[in-house]
Order: C-alpha cells, then sequence, then structure tokens
C-alpha cells in the first residue's frame, strides 16, 4: 500500500514537472523565423529584398541574409511602431531583427535607399502607424532615383 502511494506521488510531480515544461515552450515555441534576403537582382527588379513585403507575428524573428554583398538593412525612423525596436545592420552582414510591436515597419538598404531598396514588414493585423508613415513617404520617395512606385505599392499591398 505504501509503495503504492509513493508511485503516485512520483507520478503526479512527474506530471505536474511535464505541465509546466510544456507552458514554459509555448510561451517560446510560436515564435517564428523568416529569412529576407538582400539582393542585388530578384524577382523585382534590381536592389531588391527578397520578399519585399512580410506579414509576421509578436515576437517573430527576420533574418537579413546577406546573400548579395554591399547590402543592410535598417529601419527608417518614425516609419516603424511607436515604442519598437529600430535597428541599423552592418555591411555585407547578416542581419537578426526580433519584432516586439504590432504595426508596419518600413526598412532600407541604406547606400541603396537611392533606387528605393526598401521593404515592409507587417506584425501582427494592426496598421494603427500607417498614416504616421504615409506622412514621411513624400519625404523618403523624394530621394528615389528609381523605383519610385515601389514602396506605394508595398504598402498598397497590405
Amino acid at each position: 500500500m505504501i509503495k503504492i502511494i509513493t508511485n503516485i506521488k512520483s507520478i503526479m510531480k512527474f506530471q505536474t514537472l511535464f505541465v509546466l515544461s510544456l507552458s514554459v515552450l509555448s510561451a517560446f515555441g510560436f515564435a517564428a523565423e523568416h529569412e529576407v534576403k538582400m539582393l542585388n537582382s530578384g524577382t523585382e527588379g534590381f536592389m531588391v529584398f527578397e520578399p519585399a513585403i512580410l506579414k509576421v507575428e509578436v515576437g517573430d524573428t527576420v533574418i537579413f541574409k546577406a546573400t548579395d554583398m554591399a547590402h543592410n538593412s535598417a529601419s527608417i525612423a518614425g516609419m516603424i511602431p511607436e515604442g519598437a525596436d529600430s535597428w541599423n545592420g552592418a555591411m555585407s552582414q547578416d542581419v537578426i531583427v526580433t519584432v516586439n510591436k504590432e504595426g508596419i515597419y518600413v526598412y532600407q538598404c541604406t547606400p541603396h535607399s537611392m533606387m528605393a531598396m526598401v521593404g515592409v514588414i507587417q506584425v501582427g493585423d494592426s496598421s494603427a502607424n500607417m498614416a504616421a508613415i504615409q506622412a514621411k513617404v513624400g519625404n523618403l520617395k523624394a530621394g528615389f532615383v528609381t523605383n519610385k512606385e515601389r514602396l506605394d505599392n508595398y504598402l498598397g499591398a497590405l
């Protein structure tokens, strides 16, 4: 009888630890990784991020792959959600970004921004900061020499 009670207590401890372990893992287990290539040439033309439009969830990680050299990925001030972490990756290096706020993030390759090498990430279903982004689009596009419609097309696809 004592042996049965001891076994039952051991089983209950195991079940409790198992449930706690699942809880901890589930908190981290649902974040996904997404890859964006930094390219000289892609399906949408020259100097592109591929994919250029990405829809993800809060906590997901975006890895900007230095597929072709001489590119970086940098968030654009005023074109990410308020309170979100900005980033400015090094040239010719992979850049890893974990998005921490819902909303729209616009980013660029700094040396190729004049060629409209830009991309857009929508985190969650929110587009609450779209008005703030649209207020800055004109200034950003004024610096584009080519592909002047690219950013409008990307934002319009959300």
